[in-house]
């Protein structure tokens, strides 16, 4: 499973972004199935014009996009990161998905922001871990 930052999301949605055809391409080279947390899809429909939130639905009512729900174990969790890199100013949104990538042990992301995901280190046990950015 790969998690999926706003920025892709709406880069595929969105024809004009400068980072679309980028996307599309990094896309279909991707096997393995994408899932992003509530906060994520949240930003990438606030930040899509109509007829891009109506692609994204449909993609993830088609099961493109699996969409991961947060508990209060996971919800901690993200503030507690937002705190401990408050310094990088982490939103909610990424937030969440240090915290998903954490409770699954998944390590890959779709984003095409990776200065702060270069920057975040999952939680394994007593190490930390960097991402293996898509993007």
């Amino acid at each position: 499973m790969i998690l999926t930052d706003a920025g892709p999301l709406v880069a595929l949605f969105n024809s004009g972004d400068d980072a679309h055809g980028r996307c599309i391409e990094i896309l279909r080279g991707i096997e393995e199935p994408l899932a992003t947390t509530v906060p994520v899809l949240t930003e990438a429909f606030h930040l899509l014009g109509p007829a891009g939130a109506a692609s994204l639905m449909g993609f993830v009512r088609e099961g493109g996009l699996q969409v991961l729900f947060s508990d209060d174990e996971a919800l901690n969790r993200a503030f507690d990161l937002m705190v401990q890199y408050a310094d990088a100013r982490m939103d909610f949104a990424d937030a969440s998905l240090v915290a998903a990538a954490e409770n699954l042990s998944l390590r890959k992301i779709f984003t095409i922001d990776r200065n702060d995901f270069e920057t975040y280190r999952i939680r394994h046990g007593h190490r930390h871990i960097a991402f293996e950015i898509l993007g």
